[in-house]
């Protein structure tokens, strides 16, 4: 479209046919493929991605490059909203009682990819040592926003006399939405180590302040927001809810003011401050979930809550339009013709298989933690083995994906330092897209088998807590 002479508008143009019937056919072609790759592998997002590879760039380049930008910033938006509905209807008590078993979850998730990474590329191919830190810290990371939509999307089916329990209100699935959330929080923090690696080296003594401004800042959020959200968002919306007699209809407008306010806060907060956006964003729905508790305790009659005006307000858009463009613009930055040269074929699938074990290892955490924490006398070791396999599996597989951090995180190793080589980058990137298709598939079969027993169990599932 052109703009207006003066610069003061732009010029509307009905568009062409073509534009048209290719947009129509992107979307289309979307949801088809979400809903065959549901039936098949029951992952959706798997479609939508290779839908990304075959519209975007790397294959067909079928849409316009300008459609491709619009269409990645309105998918990083859905994965906000992702993260953000992930954070607030997580159950905070389970979160607060399995903190510690959630960073020890995450920091096994996050030291062994970098340590099988030093092994297999520093020690076995001969990659340099910074080479092979980027690639582990790009293979750290969990993509969170994958995580959340296969907790949500992959339920266990209902029993005849039980309705379907979502995986993400279980012990479990707590443990391993803030285990995901932590490693992102990790991942994002060496992101920003590696983007000053250049000035790091002009400039030794801003080492202290390159890593540790993220790393404060994400502390700071962490401690900060649920001490503001207790002691000074909770009262005043007590105050409110008790002196305003709110309809429902009046209840949902202030809902939905609140919930774009905080997260807009946080958010733009976090990212001024040097730390993720996406973990300000999953704050955001913390905060408004403690809301949703103290609202609970002093509403007279029964009026919406946050959730409901989220499903009622945001969800339809986020399910059917902001999150297939998410998962489509994963497909968009994937280099898929730089793939298939014989030696990082091979390498990358070595390696992909290697990052996979590094993020499985993490189930393991499970029956370990249950040994411990269990009285032997009480219980007997085989019959907890028994009963934590299955959450662990799950942990473990629901880890796997890397998504759209890691590539965000070799991207910038590759374009923004002199450190990393064409070759090192095609490798890491064959781990980053086998593992993220793997990890959701194997999900996907795992809660079809067994999603109804990891659901129940005494020790990891709903009833928890």
């Amino acid at each position: 479209m052109a703009v207006g002479a003066n610069g003061d508008f732009l010029e509307y143009h009905e568009p062409g046919i073509i534009s048209v019937l290719t947009l129509i056919s992107f979307f289309v072609v979307l949801a088809v493929a979400e809903w065959l790759s549901a039936k098949i592998f029951r992952a959706g997002l798997i479609g939508q991605i290779i839908v990304g590879l075959v519209y975007g760039a790397p294959i067909g380049n079928i849409l316009a490059w300008e459609w491709q930008e619009t269409f990645l910033a309105l998918g990083y938006i859905g994965l906000i909203l992702i993260i953000f509905e992930g954070g607030l209807t997580i159950r905070l008590d389970l979160l607060k009682q399995n903190l510690l078993l959630s960073i020890i979850a995450a920091l096994v998730g996050i030291l062994a990819p970098i340590a099988l990474s030093f092994a297999l590329l520093y020690a076995g191919f001969g990659h340099t040592a910074l080479e092979a830190f980027i690639l582990g810290t790009s293979l750290c990371s969990t993509s969170l926003g994958t995580t959340l939509v296969i907790l949500t999307t992959t339920a266990p089916k209902p029993s005849a006399t039980k309705p379907a329990a979502p995986l993400s209100q279980t012990r479990i699935g707590t443990v391993l939405v803030s285990a995901a959330v932590i490693d992102d929080v990790c991942g994002l923090v060496l992101v920003s180590v590696i983007q000053n690696l250049r000035d790091v080296a002009a400039h030794p003594e801003s080492l202290g302040w390159t890593i540790g401004r993220p790393v404060l800042a994400s502390s700071l959020l962490a401690v900060i927001t649920p001490l503001v959200a207790r002691y000074g968002t909770a009262p005043l919306f007590r105050v409110y809810r008790r002196r305003h007699d709110a309809k429902p209809a009046q209840a949902h407008a202030v809902n939905f003011g609140i919930m774009v306010g905080v997260l807009s806060a946080l958010v733009a907060g976090a990212a001024y401050a040097g730390a993720s956006m996406l973990f300000g964003a999953f704050l955001a729905g913390g905060v408004v979930a403690s809301l949703r508790e103290e609202s609970e305790n002093v509403d007279r009659e029964m009026l919406p809550s946050f959730v409901d005006t989220f499903e009622r307000y945001v969800s339809a858009t986020q399910q059917f339009v902001l999150q297939p463009l998410f998962f489509a613009s994963i497909g968009f930055a994937i280099p898929f013709k730089r793939l298939w040269a014989g030696e990082v074929l091979w390498k990358g699938l070595v390696y992909a298989i290697l990052m996979l074990l590094g993020k499985v290892v993490v189930g393991a955490c499970v029956p370990v933690w249950d040994l411990v924490a269990v009285d032997k006398k009480v219980v007997e070791e085989k019959s907890v083995l028994r009963l934590s396999w299955a959450p662990a599996a799950l942990l473990g597989s629901a880890m796997v994906a890397r998504g759209e951090i890691g590539l965000l995180i070799i991207q910038i190793g590759l374009n923004e330092t002199p450190f990393l080589t064409e070759k090192a980058f095609v490798i890491g990137v064959w781990a980053i897209v086998l593992n993220t298709v793997v990890g959701p598939v194997v999900v996907g079969l795992l809660v079809k088998r067994m999603g109804a027993r990891i659901a129940e169990n005494p020790r990891w599932g709903v009833g928890v807590g």
